[in-house]
């Protein structure tokens, strides 16, 4: 392999497999507490898988694991994904409720927590840290999506990288697994910014980072900003974008896994989808071009 990708059976030596659990949470730029409206890129039912929909955190996880069970994926355990919105906004007591709700499922052996930098603080990473003291795997992913400040202003954010750079590393300090989501190709940035945010993001003790190109999903704000300012966007091709990752991938620290190259929605709620490419494909084609 041309590059480390992030193995659960390498690093905790089990096949695992994540269950993705909507735990009722928002955002504060969603609620009003900064700012209404989300994201301009985000429309979170892309990501709902259907077996969430209705069910308690308990039912959530049977179901998942006969979602994952009817298509053959063989697991030795299997970790809550908590993934829809920002899934550490909310009190203590609250995350303490819904996070033990998945941990007394006898089949979960960890949790996945993806939410924003500024939603953390160092209660809440006590509290997770405790968690790993009793055996269970706990990994944070942060939506970092960018460093540079005038790129979150503009998709609002809502945060600073600031916010980012504190977060990551108070969750490193306490031995957490700690990732980043980077979204390539967001509006004013560059190939040469995007080329020297990898150099930015080897200052950060991350173990592992989660790419995405970005999609422009039908009924968000993104959707009608690119319509009216299309020079602004950095569209790229499936080549041109494995190209790009590959010089990305050249300049990262080898200690930073990679926990995925691209994200995929339902062709229903993107304007421009690479078709039928399958992510091994994608696979393939950036070992090609490493090697080249």
């Amino acid at each position: 392999m041309r590059y480390t990708p992030f193995s659960y059976n390498a690093r905790y030596g089990m096949r695992l497999q994540r269950l993705t659990i909507d735990g009722d949470f928002s955002c504060p730029n969603r609620d009003g507490s900064l700012g209404t409206g989300g994201c301009t890129f985000c429309n979170n039912d892309a990501f709902h898988p259907g077996y969430t929909k209705g069910r308690s955190i308990p039912e959530q996880i049977d179901a998942g694991i006969a979602f994952h069970s009817k298509r053959g994926r063989k697991a030795d355990g299997y970790l809550a994904y908590f993934q829809a919105f920002s899934n550490t906004y909310a009190q203590l007591p609250v995350l303490h409720e819904r996070y033990e709700s998945a941990l007394s499922h006898p089949a979960i052996k960890g949790l996945v927590i993806g939410t924003r930098p500024d939603c953390i603080d160092s209660g809440k990473l006590d509290y997770l840290a405790s968690i790993k003291e009793r055996g269970k795997i706990v990994e944070l992913e942060y939506g970092i999506e960018s460093v540079y400040d005038s790129t979150l202003k503009r998709v609002n954010r809502g945060h600073d990288f600031a916010s980012t750079k504190k977060a990551v590393r108070e969750t490193a300090e306490r031995g957490l697994t700690v990732g980043g989501h980077i979204i390539l190709g967001l509006p004013g940035e560059t190939r040469d910014m995007l080329l020297e945010e990898a150099d930015i993001l080897n200052t950060l003790p991350l173990d592992f980072l989660k790419f995405h190109q970005l999609q422009i999903l039908k009924g968000t704000p993104m959707e009608t900003e690119y319509k009216e300012r299309p020079e602004d966007f950095l569209r790229l091709g499936p080549d041109e974008y494995i190209g790009l990752l590959a010089d990305i991938i050249r300049r990262l620290r080898p200690g930073i896994a990679i926990g995925r190259i691209a994200s995929s929605v339902p062709p229903a709620f993107t304007d421009a989808p690479w078709g039928l490419l399958r992510h091994d494909e994608l696979v393939e084609r950036l070992i090609r071009r490493l090697e080249e």
